[in-house]
């Protein structure tokens, strides 16, 4: 079993202290990335919920020992290096947001007398009773790490619903933003369970959404829901103030609002939508724009274009390297103070459900788009397509492109740009890239796109045909064809399994079947142009065509006609006969492998999956199930479908699924029995897909030991893109590791210095043993001791005896 797809950005990263790994927060691991390569080298496995939290420990470049804190109520403290896991803490409360400030303020190397170690931690109390009238659920807490035990009695601070925590590099100081306050707390000096941090409170017109401390002064920032960035200078002289220091109260405190303890406030604002990053020195907005400001002069630098909105900025013990996390699940890693991004580590991409969904029902509305997207057909919401050889996953991107994404790998390989658009914020989307399929052998794409038109004017469908290259295997565009099926919406698109064919299905009720040109050409004639053209036009009663897809060897065409399923010879565009009729227009057709039954999909209001025998044109057998997602074997005569479970249901197992947040489940039959024969329950089954994938040999080679490599996977990717492969016809569910893969390691850096950090190894000079020169001098040995290549001399030691030795004069005793 490999699972993967987790989102890289639901919490701050955290450097090693040699800046060479980057350790990120993975649903319930800590996945542990190279800065060099950005490709993963290990991971932390022991949490049992979301890790929320990583906090490496400072001290030399050798040490690798960090803190997590995750949902599940725990706190683990693990070497890394190993990986091993040293210690674990377990507090019973979910866990939002963990800081360690007397770890994050101590130097490299400290000889002082260790002393308990203490975190604050932001906790979500569940036992708050709902009814009260302001519940207050999260809680700011104190942890005695070196004890393994929380200090009893002691909550800083209660607020609505659990709030991250911000701290200080010095250590001195941390905080949280609470609608429009700013909460700032002093740590004391000498801490321990008794001391109680002092505490400050900052107050804000607008409500905040992220806050920073200077490194060095006391300058606190913050960032509010308008674009403003607000800067308090001089914070807490009053409050935290020791015996020995002056305060002068008298003083007048220019833009600092109230009795706020705070020498003066200043505003700027550049940004025109929420600031989301805020880090000294740098911020960054959902304009998904990084702005370097310069504090005295308020001069502003920019890294534009980033494509996506920022969520976290996070520095390195190298001062030429930091990193930045954006929306779109990646992390870059940038050059500083220049901004160059050097790598990115790329994870899978998860499309806003709510934009999409929003756009479908304007499509489904749209007066200038009459037979585009009929409401009663929800098959377009299916955004996946799988390449069953290389085992890629395609999926639509927010930013109207398509990612290739490595399912055994788990990593983004390349993005395909499918309509041009610079991201800004609070643009109204209006282009949507709604269909994407991939032919057998990966090698040729098809995307459809659907542009709403703008004060009635300029919406068009558009189809396009995508050729993978064959040196750098990315995908160009060959052909686009505007409003395919005149104003009519397009509900499929299939490939032929052999040959550069596809056909296309719309709702204005045709089909059309398209070749490339080298299909069409003469024998021996070179070629020219391998665009895309219409080859035949189909049609059944006017009816709405729902659906297509070809049989495995390509010699039957079916097209569903709402309710009904046509079969056609795709050559010679010749009608062969119609299939019985379904209660509910059909909106997927899948061929069961190479045998001669054909699965269907229904969905509202009447939802059925349906197999039909080709050679009884008949009905063979049907649930009624509602389905998400239908994959076939290729070689065998199983097939899968996603089912989604009903939300009322008499079933107590059902119920119980519910419960455990579990609303779907997949059903493995062969296509012969109605019986099913495995059956799997799952999670955010809404808006998932399913394939079956042939087995990468080079990686079963390297993880799988036994030697009983499945030779076809079945991958299920949820709604919010995470997936999980596994053998379906295996009773074992052995968890693949994939932390550390072979081939990795070796790209990794070296920890090369000096000379070979600049310019790399020298070559290694293998010695000739018998043209070395002798160590005895000669009686002139001046003249041959420097022949010959430097690398082949004796040492220096030998060389300065025998030359030395030379020189003086040799007497002959006398005898007397």
């Amino acid at each position: 079993m490999i699972r993967g797809g987790s989102s890289y950005i639901s919490s701050p990263p955290a450097f090693s202290n040699d800046a060479k790994r980057l350790l990120v927060c993975t649903a319930n691991t800590v996945s542990i990335f190279s800065t060099s390569t950005a490709l993963q080298v290990a991971s932390l496995e022991g949490h049992t919920a979301a890790v929320t939290s990583v906090i490496v420990v400072p001290g030399t470049k050798v040490l690798c020992y960090c803190w997590t804190a995750s949902l599940d109520g725990t706190i683990r403290y693990w070497d890394f290096s190993v990986p091993e896991l040293l210690k674990t803490l377990d507090v019973k409360m979910p866990i939002f947001s963990m800081v360690i400030p007397s770890i994050v303020g101590q130097p490299a190397e400290s000889n002082e007398k260790p002393t308990d170690v203490f975190a604050y931690l932001s906790i979500e109390d569940k036992k708050v009773q709902e009814n009260r009238p302001k519940a207050m659920h999260g809680q700011i807490r104190k942890c005695n790490l070196t004890a393994s035990r929380m200090v009893g009695g002691l909550i800083l601070k209660e607020t609505p619903q659990p709030e991250f925590i911000t701290v200080s590099s010095s250590g001195k100081f941390f905080g949280i933003r609470n609608k429009r306050k700013l909460h700032v707390w002093s740590v004391p000096a000498i801490d321990s369970g008794r001391s109680l941090a002092k505490k400050i409170t900052l107050h804000h017109s607008k409500t905040l959404s992220v806050l920073a401390f200077h490194p060095t002064e006391r300058i606190v920032a913050a960032g509010d829901v308008t674009g403003r960035i607000l800067v308090w200078r001089g914070f807490g002289y009053r409050t935290f103030s020791t015996g020995d220091e002056l305060v002068n109260k008298e003083e007048e405190h220019p833009g600092v609002r109230g009795n706020d303890d705070a020498d003066s406030c200043s505003t700027w604002h550049w940004h025109s939508a929420e600031v989301k990053v805020l880090s000294f020195s740098s911020d960054g907005g959902k304009e998904g724009v990084l702005v370097v400001w310069q504090l005295d002069t308020g001069k502003k630098k920019f890294l534009p274009r980033i494509g996506s909105p920022l969520l976290c900025f996070t520095d390195s013990p190298d001062p030429t390297l930091s990193s930045i996390s954006c929306a779109d699940n990646l992390i870059h890693m940038l050059e500083m103070p220049s901004m160059d991004i050097l790598k990115t580590i790329s994870g899978i991409k998860v499309c806003s459900k709510e934009s999409f969904y929003v756009l479908i029902f304007k499509l489904h509305s749209h007066p200038q788009l009459p037979h585009s997207f009929p409401g009663r057909y929800e098959g377009l919401s299916s955004g996946f397509a799988f390449d069953y050889t290389s085992g890629l996953v395609a999926l639509r991107t927010e930013s109207y492109g398509i990612q290739f994404y490595s399912l055994f790998d788990d990593h983004g390989m390349y993005e395909v740009q499918v309509c041009e658009r610079n991201h800004q914020p609070g643009d109204e989307i209006s282009v949507v890239v709604i269909l994407v399929a991939l032919s057998q052998d990966g090698s040729m794409m098809s995307t459809v796109e659907v542009k709403l038109p703008e004060e009635g004017i300029g919406g068009l469908v558009c189809l396009k045909f995508w050729a993978l290259g064959s040196e750098n295997k990315k995908f160009t565009l060959s052909t686009v064809i505007y409003e395919p099926h005149r104003d009519a919406g397009i509900s499929a698109v299939a490939f032929h399994p052999t040959r550069h064919m596809a056909v296309s299905s719309s709702y204005g009720g045709d089909f059309k079947v398209w070749v490339c040109n080298d299909e069409i050409q003469q024998k021996g004639q070179t070629l020219q142009n391998s665009g895309w053209a219409c080859l035949a036009v189909g049609a059944y009663k006017k009816k709405p065509m729902t659906a297509a897809a070809f049989s495995l060897d390509g010699s039957v065409l079916a097209v569903a006609a709402e309710t009904v399923i046509t079969l056609w010879d795709p050559d010679k565009n010749v009608l062969l006969a119609v299939i019985g009729e379904t209660l509910s227009p059909i909106v997927t057709l899948s061929f069961a492998g190479k045998s001669e039954y054909l699965v269907s999909v229904s969905r509202d209001p009447k939802p059925q999956l349906s197999v039909w025998n080709m050679s009884k044109l008949s009905l063979s057998w049907s649930y009624r199930l509602h389905i998400e997602a239908v994959a076939c074997a290729v070689d065998l005569l199983s097939f899968a479908v996603l089912a989604l479970l009903p939300e009322s249901s008499m079933c107590t197992e059902s119920n119980e699924l519910m419960s455990q947040g579990r609303d779907g489940a997949i059903l493995l039959f062969n296509v012969m029995d109605p019986v099913p024969v495995a059956t799997w329950s799952v999670r955010k089954a809404k808006g998932g897909g399913l394939s079956f994938l042939q087995g990468n040999p080079s990686f079963l080679e390297e993880n799988i030991s036994d030697g009983n490599a499945p030779k076809e996977f079945l991958v299920y990717v949820n709604g919010d893109h995470e997936y999980v492969l596994f053998d379906p016809y295996s009773n074992e569910a052995n968890e693949v590791s994939m932390a550390r893969r072979k081939g990795l390691v070796e790209l990794e850096e070296t920890g090369q210095v000096g000379y070979a950090s600049i310019y790399g190894e020298l070559p290694e000079f293998k010695r000739n043993q018998t043209s070395l020169v002798p160590s005895v001098p000669s009686e002139r040995p001046w003249e041959t001791i420097f022949s010959g290549s430097s690398h082949n001399l004796p040492p220096l030691t030998r060389l300065c005896a025998a030359f030395l030795e030379s020189l003086m004069e040799k007497r002959t005793a006398a005898v007397e």
